[in-house]
């Protein structure tokens, strides 16, 4: 047996495929393994934000077509880059156990504390806002690129710092570039931060990722996705979510912007089964009360 597992060609997303890679080994040695990398659209354009050029399905569709034309298996994407409305053609049929998903402050090599005459290098709304709030006098400007790329850009002296996720940071064995990480409290992470998915082609067979398949992080990503597809919030949408499981039990943070400017976090508590439906009523409810 032959699986071809696409990926883009980004270092982060080369190890990411090679995590999943490893496990299919694991489970069954015999099983081989080929990888096909591919530039997305979305790592293609680099001058225009995200918002501005389609959202976050450009950095799926490549390998979106690669599965339904047969000519990968499997595609490994970081959950948080997928579109929330997911083609049933094309289902996740698994969900890894999740990294550190908290954000984490950059700063050039050799700076102690942030530059503040520069901007801070940051696309995301969701970040921003919550980084005004602990650095009132920052500005920012914005960045895009792999995390190479991004930290390139920040070294030359572009700008006074970055902020990433501490789940690629990590994968990428970079650790040694976080000068600060965020507290869930200080950054609500966004929907899915540090879980990987592997989506097929409808009908697949993938026995072979019944020991990667994390059932706390399905539970944590059902919930947190439902939360956001609820708010019809997509790449640019300042939404974001975090779910935390404590045996059978669940929490879900929720952070929503109201179409006024209003900033609202809530959370919800309630069985771990019941996650979509914990997702959806938080939604409801906080889209309720911002709208009184």
């Amino acid at each position: 047996m032959k699986v071809i597992i696409g990926s883009r060609e980004s270092r982060l997303a080369v190890i990411q495929s090679e995590i999943v890679i490893r496990a299919i080994n694991d489970f069954d040695p015999e099983i081989e393994t080929e990888l096909l990398t591919m530039k997305t659209t979305g790592d293609m354009i680099l001058d225009k934000t995200l918002d501005q050029i389609g959202g976050k399905g450009l950095f799926v569709k490549e390998l979106d077509r690669a599965l339904l034309d047969g000519k990968a298996d499997l595609t490994v994407h970081s959950l948080k880059d997928m579109p929330m409305e997911v083609s049933p053609e094309l289902p996740i049929a698994a969900y890894s156990r999740r990294e550190d998903p908290r954000d984490a402050l950059v700063l050039p090599e050799g700076r102690d504390e942030i530059d503040f005459s520069k901007p801070i290098g940051c696309s995301s709304l969701r970040r921003m806002l919550h980084m005004k709030k602990l650095y009132p006098q920052a500005h920012f400007s914005p960045i895009r690129g792999n995390v190479q790329t991004r930290l390139k850009k920040l070294d030359s002296g572009e700008f006074g710092a970055t902020v990433l996720a501490c789940a690629g940071l990590k994968r990428l064995d970079m650790e040694d570039r976080i000068s600060r990480i965020f507290s869930i409290e200080e950054v609500l992470p966004a929907a899915c931060q540090g879980i990987l998915a592997v989506q097929c082609r409808k009908g697949y067979e993938t026995p072979f990722l019944a020991d990667f398949d994390d059932k706390l992080a399905r539970l944590a990503a059902l919930a947190e996705r439902s939360f956001v597809r609820t708010l019809d919030g997509g790449c640019s949408s300042p939404v974001a979510a975090f779910a935390e499981t404590d045996g059978a039990d669940m929490k879900l943070t929720g952070f929503y912007v109201s179409d006024e400017g209003g900033q609202y976090t809530d959370h919800i508590e309630g069985r771990a089964v019941n996650c979509e439906e914990l997702g959806r009523t938080l939604a409801l409810r906080m889209k309720g009360g911002a709208g009184k």
